[in-house]
């Protein structure tokens, strides 16, 4: 802003001296003889300022300079030389707290340049505002860069802090101190990264919380049926003349516990194949065709207690899984409908196909269960009554099995109560058409 404004000055000072020296010599060369007529048309004009002018003819031999041709040594010469070529020039410079500039404008006659006249000026108001401008400048920009250290430096100490809290919370569950939350406050990545670890070590926490509640079950349930048969052992090898049916007696006690255990250690590894996710590969299963056979395996034993076992088992039911796990559902639903069911009750079993799900229900007209434990019935090891559950060979893994082999499956399964009594158990399966 400020070069164009002293640029269109000093130029309309230069045009003006131009025009009135060409109004002058029209038809006249310009030369030394003419030194005073051109002070004359100068005198006559309104300079502004304290503008220096100089005048030259076309060879460059100075006409007119009051001031001693100072400004020949702030400017170089070949400037004139370009004048009488070229038109209109302007040249400018900053040095020394002081603004200089001079434009030179040729003077014309008959087409021809016949002269030049140089308008020289400085400026030392100018120079010291960009002076101060520059100081100004200057110190702004140490004041940004001060400023963008700090904020970077405190940005870097809450980076370092934050990514310091999050290895500390990584070494503490490494030690396992599953319970260690970070709690980052904020909005940024850092503060989601530590709503995830807080979520990852309460899964964690959870997760060895029913770790220990399985080990320590699965004890219990093993230490049961052995210390049953230590005690009946020991019973018959401390006493000599023990009658013969009692020996007998304590052998057939010593068997029930043995095949309690066999369950017991069978289920335990049905679990622990289906959490390492052992499974075989996956085929089209028939399901109608498992249900009959599990229904055939299990109907002595339905009839032994007195209990009706019914089924209404529909054709197009295909799923994708494998005849084991398909015999494992089945089977543990049913016996558990038997076991815990009425004297002279019934077990109602039903396959259907339903657009592109096949259900499996399994009703029974048992003790039924309390709502509140409804929630539980498919956690590891749990019993509602758990001596009844024991007097009837109930281990607490049943149904546990059964809602993990459906979870890998890809279905669902639920359980409800049965109006006038009993539970009804449904499981979902998606329909295979391959």
């Amino acid at each position: 802003m400020i070069f164009s404004f002293k640029e269109e000055l000093v130029q309309r000072q230069a045009s003006l001296i131009s025009s009135s020296m060409e109004e002058t010599f029209v038809d006249a060369e310009l030369s030394i003889e003419d030194e005073e007529t051109v002070a004359g048309i100068v005198s006559r004009l309104d300079v502004a300022g304290e503008m220096q002018i100089v005048i030259t003819d076309a060879v460059g031999t100075v006409i007119y300079d009051p001031t001693g041709r100072a400004f020949r040594r702030d400017f170089p010469m070949e400037l004139m030389d370009r004048a009488l070529t070229e038109y209109d020039i302007f040249y400018s410079r900053f040095s020394n707290g002081t603004f200089y500039s001079i434009a030179l404008t040729p003077i014309m006659s008959q087409g021809m340049a016949i002269g030049v006249v140089s308008v020289f000026d400085t400026d030392t108001n100018q120079g010291s505002m960009l002076l101060g401008m520059q100081s100004t400048i200057g110190n702004i920009s140490v004041i940004i860069i001060i400023i963008s250290l700090v904020i970077t430096s405190l940005i870097l100490w809450s980076v370092v802090r934050r990514v310091n809290s999050i290895v500390s919370a990584i070494e503490s569950v490494r030690e396992g101190e599953y319970s260690y939350q970070i709690a980052m406050k904020g909005n940024d990545e850092f503060a989601r990264l530590g709503d995830e670890f807080d979520s990852l070590t309460g899964r964690l926490r959870e997760t060895d919380e029913v770790r220990r509640r399985f080990v320590a079950d699965a004890s219990h349930e093993l230490k049961t049926p052995l210390a049953s048969i230590r005690l009946l052992t020991d019973s018959i090898l401390q006493n000599k003349d023990i009658e013969r049916e009692t020996v007998l007696e304590f052998i057939g006690d010593i068997g029930m516990e043995a095949d309690r255990l066999e369950r017991t250690t069978g289920k335990l590894m049905s679990l622990t194949r289906l959490d390492s996710q052992l499974s075989d590969e996956l085929k089209r299963v028939d399901m109608k065709a498992s249900v009959e056979a599990t229904l055939r395996m299990l109907r002595p034993l339905a009839t032994t207690k007195g209990l009706i076992l019914r089924s209404a088992l529909s054709d197009d039911c295909f799923i994708l899984a494998t005849d084991d796990l398909v015999h494992h559902v089945v089977f543990n639903l049913v016996e558990n409908a038997i076991k815990y069911n009425q004297p002279d009750g019934s077990v109602y079993v039903r396959l259907e196909s339903i657009d592109r799900v096949v259900v499996l229900t399994v009703k029974d007209r048992g003790v039924g269960v309390p709502e509140e434990d409804i929630p539980h019935l498919f956690d590891r090891f749990y019993r509602v009554d758990k001596a009844r559950s024991r007097d009837a060979g109930g281990s607490g893994l049943g149904l546990a099995i059964v809602k993990d082999t459906v979870t890998e499956l890809g279905g669902r399964v639920k359980a409800e109560k049965r109006k006038g009594g009993g539970m009804s158990f449904h499981v979902i399966f998606e329909k295979y058409r391959g």
